[in-house]
């Protein structure tokens, strides 16, 4: 299990993954709306300032992606991660 602390400027909640979904698909089955478009690491419109924790990717991301930053459509946390949306 994975706590998963998600902030934007509408919420700032903590959930605990317990499956291995991507971080986006977990955080859409809490009902978080998280900006998105392509669902496979090409477009970076998920991309998340990733504040602590470390990430896998499930599928290795073309977009463009500084230290620091992820993309939640094709990552899943392999430790306790606080993330904040660009958006």
């Amino acid at each position: 299990m994975k706590a998963v602390t998600y902030n934007n400027v509408l919420c700032d909640e903590k959930f605990t993954q317990h499956s291995d979904q991507t971080t986006l698909e977990y955080l859409e089955a809490q009902g978080v709306k998280v900006n998105y478009h392509c669902r496979d690491g090409t477009c970076g419109a998920c991309r998340c300032k990733l504040n602590y924790g470390s990430v896998v990717y499930t599928i290795e991301p073309l977009a463009y992606i500084r230290d620091g930053e992820i993309l939640t459509c094709c990552s899943q946390p392999t430790s306790d991660i606080d993330i904040t949306s660009q958006y």
